[in-house]
């Protein structure tokens, strides 16, 4: 098994059928370094244009529509000192009679400590003097390039992944995309400092960020969404609007895991997830929105 460091040399708008800009084999690891969700790099150079620009895709061998692609995110590093949100709630967060009283969606600058893994605001309101949040990276948007020749938009998210703006894709979780095409194509990028659940204001403290991560084909392992895990729990993945249609899509896809994976029937899934499941809110921001259906490990019976 290698390892790659990969250079970006110019960046994707889109997750489609785009020419590979890295090969790799099938259980590589890539180091690369992202821009930001606005195309600012770790100098603070504009090399690329919004939204959410991608590095890749990444040709991985073996892989074939029908199979998975595993994503095991091992490291993220800030590479600049500074990350930037806006200074306002979204206006679909809020009822529309209180949409005109919201503050101007001004841009705002947070200060990134890496020695002691907080970030806090650089010029904070009155009542946030003291507001110092921890680190917790995160991946904002990544996926594989979707089926039939289709290009999908980084401002949102379908089957393939994309951008779902989902806390728990940080260091540690480990992710299976449906592959659609040969390769897969991974793309990534659209990193976060820190982020509440929902991105309610449109983004997270954007920055930059060395990434490790490793790619794996696992061959005919079939599912329809996204689906992860990290030590605690393992989680499916829909993307949709409305909101009750991307619950729809995560419910779903975990009944087929507990089913093909845990041996468990429709009636035992159905007593397990009526008591145990966990909703998170990935994106309410973007088109398509993002909910995640969760599960603790410890509440699963063995594999098989």
């Amino acid at each position: 098994m290698a390892t790659h460091r990969f250079i970006p040399t110019h960046w994707h708008n889109v997750l489609g059928t785009r020419p590979s800009a890295l090969e790799v084999a099938s259980g590589d690891l890539i180091v690369t370094e992202t821009i930001d969700a606005n195309g600012w790099d770790k100098h603070g150079d504009k090399v690329a244009t919004g939204p959410n620009p991608m590095n890749g895709p990444i040709f991985v061998q073996g892989a074939m529509p029908g199979d998975s692609l595993k994503v095991e995110i091992i490291r993220m590093t800030p590479t600049r000192p500074t990350g930037w949100t806006r200074a306002s709630l979204a206006a679909n967060v809020v009822d529309p009679e209180d949409v005109r009283t919201l503050p101007a969606r001004d841009r705002a600058t947070w200060l990134i400590d890496l020695a002691a893994s907080t970030v806090r605001l650089e010029n904070p309101p009155n009542g946030l003097e003291h507001l110092v949040l921890p680190l917790e990276p995160m991946i904002g948007c990544f996926g594989v390039a979707p089926a039939l020749g289709q290009a999908f938009s980084t401002a949102t998210s379908a089957e393939n992944g994309g951008n779902m703006d989902y806390r728990g894709f940080g260091p540690g979780a480990t992710v299976w995309l449906p592959v659609a095409v040969e390769g897969a194509l991974f793309f990534l990028g659209d990193c976060h400092a820190i982020q509440g659940d929902g991105e309610i204001v449109g983004t997270g403290v954007e920055t930059s960020y060395e990434i490790e991560f490793r790619l794996t084909v696992e061959k005919a392992r079939l599912h329809v969404w996204p689906r992860g895990e990290n030590a605690e729990a393992i989680f499916t993945v829909g993307n949709a609007r409305p909101l009750d249609q991307a619950l729809q899509h995560a419910t779903t896809e975990m009944l087929r895991w507990l089913e093909t994976d845990y041996g468990l029937d429709k009636v035992a899934a159905s007593h397990l997830l009526g008591q145990v499941v966990r909703y998170e809110v990935g994106n309410v921001y973007d088109p398509a929105y993002t909910m995640v259906c969760k599960v603790e490990k410890r509440w699963l019976p063995p594999k098989g």
